[in-house]
């Protein structure tokens, strides 16, 4: 059975990944890291965690030494939002806790490192309507730049070193079981929340504001794949994935179907000019031939799964 780490756990997508990858695999196999103050009891109490810090390249050693690791999930990230805000620590946290994950790895002999990317790394000067896999990247945000920098580290280590280097261009991720954290698709989470509680809400992107999204269900899968297809399927480093794009006023049409009485209102801020830099679909097709790639959830299938996940814990 293999090792897994993976580094930042207390995210989004890591305080899910691990405990699904834990069920998986064996709560021993997987060692979550992060802070006590961020990371949840499902982790802290499902199995064995450390403390790290992946810009100290001395702990990050010493801890892929002492628990034999094989694969690394690097899901430690300054979101979109947040790293206008503090351009240079995303940039330190993105790009320098990266270098540092690739260079232990591969002095280490781990197998694979998978990191997720973004379409982020994409700009106003990228087609925006089906986004191909090989295309323009000429972001605008900090995040974006971490993620097109990020891209080219991790295939510059497989050329150089041969270390598996595994990455897939997230779209808006949405959780029923994870607040938002800094994102500008964040408002695709929150929206459930205010319908569900306060059945209103203040949309902080305009109603035909149209971007690409991706049930968590579907993005652990995604992760998953990216450990157990044998290596000779991938035949690039980088991959478009995505599960549905929708609009603002797409989302809250959905549900209304489901609760009638909820209203929303619009009031774009600086999101939306981030927004607006990022495509509007995404053409995944490669992944898809290469590796079987296989979303499950619509837009229809998203909302009621989270109406009725967040309903029981909620009202």
């Amino acid at each position: 059975m293999k090792r897994i780490l993976v580094i930042g756990s207390g995210g989004q997508i890591g305080s899910e990944l691990v405990p699904f990858l834990r069920k998986k695999y064996g709560k021993e196999n997987v060692i979550a890291t992060g802070r006590r103050t961020v990371l949840p009891k499902v982790i802290t109490e499902g199995g064995p965690w450390v403390y790290l810090d992946a810009l100290n390249q001395e702990s990050l050693k010493k801890v892929i030494y002492e628990n034999s690791i094989d694969h690394i999930f690097h899901m430690a990230s300054v979101l979109s939002a947040t790293g206008e805000k503090i351009p240079q620590t995303a940039w330190d946290i993105n790009v320098n806790g990266l270098i540092n994950v690739l260079e232990v790895s591969r002095r280490y002999g781990v197998e694979r490192v998978i990191w997720p990317s973004s379409i982020a790394a994409f700009g106003p000067t990228t087609p925006r309507e089906n986004t191909p896999n090989e295309t323009i990247l000429q972001p605008t945000t900090m995040y974006g730049i971490t993620k097109v920098s990020g891209e080219l580290l991790a295939e510059y280590y497989y050329k150089k070193y041969g270390l598996l280097t595994l990455s897939m261009r997230l779209p808006g991720i949405i959780s029923s079981e994870t607040a938002p954290g800094g994102g500008t698709t964040d408002y695709a989470v929150e929206i459930f929340y205010e319908a569900i509680k306060n059945k209103k809400y203040t949309c902080f992107l305009k109603e035909d504001t149209k971007l690409p999204m991706m049930y968590q269900p579907d993005c652990l899968k995604c992760h998953v794949n990216f450990v157990e297809i044998d290596e000779s399927k991938f035949k690039r480093h980088v991959y478009n994935v995505t599960g549905v794009s929708f609009t603002a006023g797409e989302l809250a049409a959905e549900i209304k179907k489901i609760i009638p009485e909820f209203t929303i209102d619009y009031k774009p801020d600086f999101r939306q000019e981030i927004a607006d830099s990022w495509p509007k679909s995404i053409d995944d097709s490669v992944a898809r031939k290469e590796w079987g790639w296989n979303p499950k959830y619509d837009l229809a299938g998203i909302t009621k799964d989270m109406i009725e996940k967040l309903s029981k814990r909620l009202v």
